[in-house]
């Protein structure tokens, strides 16, 4: 692919993703539709708290995509089949242990969990049961995770749209038929989900035996069977696992102190969170294509088209966040009320709002960067950044408490803005002295 091109790769490689992204929200309200249907609300509860556990459990995994992308995108800018095939397995192998790991670890997760989330006595008994259902697709959610980055890595999105299509659509009809027809209630939730999730994970190992057909090279058994093998997957993994945390670790703060200011404030502080949500779809497209096409050229030694694939990136981001900016300046109300029709929650959302307005121009630049970053498996650095972010984040918190949500929101605010700047900062510096080409040297454009 020549330099010339690469503006043109950002959308095709971008729209599946956001497309994919959009089915993440309508499978949340049929759900909760199915659910909120029943005679009893605690079977709402139940789905709300088990669904919220396997939220933050397995996000907390998600380097396994983001791990494999980058250095699959490298290898194929290296044009190394045999390293494309062994980084699958590599992948797959450490997803699948994972997977059983969590399984045994069942008891010990779901009780401090749900622990933590501190629902009602008679909620909770269901969440357990719902719980101890969903966490038995750990190793099918780990191995799709590992799929979906090896796909992604090849500049093949179109597959993460199929996969997350199918995985959706198979669960929505489940719900129905397990909930509605059968009258399995919570637990029926969770059926469905386990059971489209091994569907998803047939089918894309289905689609992974195709495109082995089309590389060279074999499995090599020094490399899947070697623990020392695996130092590469396991140093780029390992950042970004702590990376992970720390943003868990940043809105599970956020919607803790915000739940100490009432469930009003923790009502609207959800709501406003969604908007976040929005834009972060559309955002996480343009910040995966920026993922395959940075990594491709890293892997090339091509820092021209290193330097243009994130420059199209920017461009096709930058314009994403401006939208949704106007969307929240002009029509911000109207969301809310679509959201939401209680009064107070309405409100006080809106009074919160202008963080909403300015969030997309500060946030735009962690979604581009986190890209870029994985692309040239950088991980250690968005480690690094992250830890910074919070280490400024709690204090201004803590001296802004006077200040109420409003306190609250600057924090957050903050430690995106400190976050974003940081990457950007290490970006630049690179530029000149990393990703010009003055280092050719494998290790050290890994730097792990």
């Amino acid at each position: 692919m020549s330099t010339s091109r690469s503006p043109t790769r950002i959308w095709p490689l971008a729209w599946p993703i956001i497309l994919s992204n959009i089915t993440v929200p309508l499978l949340g309200l049929v759900d909760t539709a199915v659910v909120g249907h029943l005679p009893d609300s605690r079977y709402m509860a139940a789905v709300t708290l088990g669904a919220t556990l396997f939220s933050f459990l397995y996000w907390g995994f998600g380097f396994l995509r983001m791990g494999t992308t980058g250095l699959t995108s490298q290898a194929v800018g290296r044009e190394d089949d045999s390293d494309i095939r062994n980084l699958l397995g590599q992948s797959l192998l450490l997803a699948l242990g994972i997977g059983v790991m969590l399984i045994l670890l069942a008891e010990p997760l779901i009780s401090f969990g749900l622990y933590l989330l501190d629902g009602s006595e008679a909620a909770m008994s269901l969440a357990a049961s719902y719980a101890h259902i969903r966490i038995l697709s750990a190793p099918a959610v780990m191995a799709n995770y590992a799929i979906l980055g090896w796909f992604l890595g090849q500049q093949n999105s179109r597959v993460t749209l199929a996969i997350m299509v199918l995985t959706n659509s198979v669960n929505i009809v489940l719900d129905l038929v397990f909930v509605v027809g059968l009258g399995m209630t919570s637990d029926g939730v969770a059926w469905a989900t386990v059971i489209a999730d091994y569907t998803a994970l047939a089918v894309g190992l289905w689609l992974v035996a195709r495109q082995l057909k089309l590389l060279q090279g074999k499995f090599l058994r020094q490399r899947l069977l070697r623990l020392g093998a695996y130092s590469e997957l396991f140093q780029v993994n390992r950042h970004l696992f702590v990376r992970t945390l720390g943003l868990l670790f940043a809105m599970a703060f956020f919607t803790a102190q915000g739940a100490s200011q009432g469930d009003t404030v923790l009502a609207a502080n959800a709501v406003l969170m969604q908007f976040i949500m929005i834009t972060s779809y559309a955002l996480d497209g343009f910040a995966h294509a920026a993922e395959a096409l940075t990594g491709r050229a890293v892997g090339r030694r091509d820092w021209p088209l290193f330097g243009a694939s994130v420059r199209a990136a920017a461009r096709f981001s930058l314009m994403t966040a401006g939208v949704a900016m106007a969307a929240f300046f002009f029509g911000g109300d109207y969301l809310i009320a679509l959201l939401t029709d209680l009064p107070d929650v309405r409100a006080t959302a809106g009074d919160y709002l202008p963080w909403m307005i300015v969030m997309p121009a500060i946030a735009v630049w962690s979604y581009l960067l986190d890209g870029v970053f994985i692309g040239a498996t950088a991980t250690r650095e968005m480690r690094d950044t992250i830890l910074l972010a919070l280490a400024v984040y709690l204090p201004v918190w803590w001296f802004t408490q006077p200040l109420g949500n409003h306190g609250l929101w600057l924090a957050f605010t903050v430690f995106t803005l400190v976050r974003s700047a940081g990457l950007a900062a290490v970006y630049l510096h690179y530029r000149r002295t990393r990703w010009d080409g003055s280092q050719i040297s494998r290790q050290a454009d890994n730097h792990a």
